[in-house]
């Protein structure tokens, strides 16, 4: 029989208010209050302290202060280059994977965590998570939401204020509430970064 801990990342129904895991949490949470508390000066301090607390941290990554998790960062795996803007929240339960060089915007939420419809398992506090994969090169509009067991593809653009419900593909722009895509990145790309401007 699993534990609750051990549930966290099966997907399976637990509750978060166990013991264990709550331990766990409270540590990397203090980190990330850390975190938080540091000046933009203290580069180094930021870049140690995300060590700690991430899941796993590329190189050169920087996440922008006020940064907001509930596992304090430990279930997130950021690769190399990795630029997260401020106020980049992370319901991160389970795991939650972004590939190298993807940028995210301000006011990102990325959820793993869900809750039973059923209103009797509501109120004895059940949970479960789904991971979130985003891949590798993508940017990820203002306040975009994604939301728990989604998976993004590498380059994709993720349009401001949208809610990613279901995968998004690579290669594609894509945009809306719930999030659809758009179009597929083409041969107008390479030559204009942004309406008529010209690269």
């Amino acid at each position: 029989m699993s534990t609750m801990k051990e549930k966290l990342h099966s997907g399976e129904l637990y509750l978060p208010t166990d013991d264990c895991i709550v331990e766990e949490q409270l540590y990397y949470q203090d980190l990330l209050c850390e975190y938080n508390s540091t000046k933009p000066s203290e580069g180094k301090k930021r870049s140690e302290l995300l060590k700690k607390m991430l899941g796993d941290c590329g190189e050169n990554v920087y996440i922008e202060a006020p940064f907001y998790a509930n596992f304090g960062g430990h279930h997130c795996h950021f690769g190399k280059n990795v630029y997260a803007n401020y106020h980049l929240t992370c319901v991160d339960d389970t795991h939650i994977y972004v590939g190298d060089f993807t940028m995210i915007g301000p006011n990102v939420t990325i959820a793993t965590a869900g809750h039973p419809i059923l209103p009797e398992l509501r109120a004895q506090g059940y949970q479960f998570n789904m991971p979130v994969h985003i891949g590798k090169n993508c940017w990820i509009g203002a306040g975009a939401i994604i939301m728990p067991g989604v998976r993004i593809g590498d380059n994709t653009v993720i349009g401001a204020g949208s809610i990613v419900t279901k995968d998004i593909p690579e290669n594609v722009v894509a945009v809306g509430n719930p999030c659809k895509v758009m179009r597929q990145i083409n041969e107008h790309d390479k030559e204009f970064y942004y309406k008529d401007k010209r690269i």
